[in-house]
């Protein structure tokens, strides 16, 4: 027999050994193989029934709340928190189906929280924020709100923000934490709104003859609310002018329509009846 002859027949013999040796392996472990797959398919059941449970029964509880007449905000934050709660109890179940401490598990989970919690310090303010917003709610979902610098209609109040919508269609998204840190003025929160209106006179007008022209411009306007009463004073001698305040009362929902027609309907009234509405001037002298 030749020397390649001989490594030829080496090389059948090494590798028939090798298969003999894994075919025998796998005849001695075939029972451990056979329960890894068995809890690996098992746990990954686990990991999928539970993602489908944790969306159906936060969808669920969604439509519970919501049958209750809870606020939209609240339903969706809730149904998140317990959506995601659910979703991590399924993969703790189904690691722990594998044979991994879950204990371990939760502790590496909670440092490693704890990690990105010091990491993202300022989505956590604002996660905490939200839910003190929705906790004690001093607006929710279409209110008008002023806070943060801005103003706009409320869309929705998320976990880490708030979506506004500005009177020119502006899309705002505002950090829960930066609306918290301020003052919050809703617009919308009483029924009705009170207009400050401030008209100004010539001092050679007759006051008590611009107070009934004011009155009548006023209640003219069948949307100005009888109660609370009307309100027209002098309220300062200024320099160039005497000038009125004019408070009527209307429906939140009816302030600027009313406040720009009573502003128009007041400029019409005192044009009619020659009453001058001055304007500062200044007079040059020379000598």
């Amino acid at each position: 027999m030749s020397l390649e002859n001989s490594q030829v027949v080496a090389a059948i013999s090494s590798e028939s050994s090798f298969s003999g040796q894994v075919i025998n392996w796998f005849g001695e472990h075939h029972n451990l193989i056979f329960s890894y797959i068995t809890n690996l398919v098992i746990a990954m059941l686990i990991i999928l029934v539970g993602l489908y449970l944790a969306r159906l029964l936060s969808g669920l509880l969604g439509q519970m709340m919501m049958k209750k007449g809870m606020d939209n905000t609240i339903v969706d934050f809730i149904s998140t928190i317990v959506r995601y709660a659910l979703i991590i109890i399924a993969l703790i179940a189904g690691v722990g189906h594998l044979g991994i401490q879950t204990a371990s598990f939760i502790a590496v989970l909670g440092a490693a929280g704890l990690a990105i919690g010091l990491a993202l310090k300022g989505a956590l303010s604002n996660f905490a924020a939200g839910i003190l917003l929705i906790a004690l709610r001093p607006f929710k979902a279409g209110n008008y709100i002023e806070a943060a610098g801005t103003a706009g209609t409320v869309e929705s109040i998320q976990i880490f923000n708030c979506i506004l919508r500005t009177g020119d269609n502006k899309h705002i998204i505002v950090p829960n934490a930066a609306i918290l840190k301020g003052n919050i003025v809703n617009v919308s929160r009483k029924p009705t709104r009170r207009i400050d209106l401030i008209i100004r006179v010539s001092y050679q007008s007759d006051l008590k003859h611009v107070k009934q022209i004011l009155e009548t411009a006023v209640l003219s306007n069948e949307k100005v609310l009888k109660e609370p009463g009307l309100l027209i004073a002098v309220a300062e001698l200024a320099e160039s002018s005497v000038n009125f305040v004019v408070r009527p009362w209307v429906a939140t929902a009816d302030y600027w329509p009313v406040r720009f027609a009573l502003t128009e309907s007041i400029k019409n009234a005192l044009d009619s009846a020659e009453i001058k509405i001055p304007y500062p001037q200044l007079n040059v002298h020379r000598k």
